[in-house]
């Protein structure tokens, strides 16, 4: 059987990966979203007037922003599990 602190060694490392994917995807998904909103402001039609996203433009920002609350609403539970876990080996340290 493996040994305790190796198996939590594994967990906080794991964490502390999914935390790093998470926030690059959150960044990746920000920049396309801004790029996204920077194209539709740049956008004229014929006449001049100001034109608001397509369709396609309006969905893809809906989706991306719904995607980014995700990403950050389990980044932030991450966040509470990895303090949890902090303050165990913390309780730990003063064994």
């Amino acid at each position: 059987m493996d040994d305790p602190f190796e198996l939590l060694e594994e967990k906080v490392r794991k964490a502390a990966e999914t935390v790093r994917r998470l926030r690059d995807e959150n960044q990746a998904l920000a920049r396309e979203r801004d790029d996204l909103q920077r194209r539709m402001a740049t956008r004229l039609p014929l006449d001049k007037a100001p034109a608001g996203p397509s369709p396609a433009d309006a969905a893809r920002i809906e989706s991306l922003n719904a995607e980014l609350k995700h990403l950050q609403h389990e980044r932030e539970q991450i966040r509470r599990r990895i303090a949890s876990l902090l303050e165990v080996l913390e309780a730990l340290d003063s064994l």
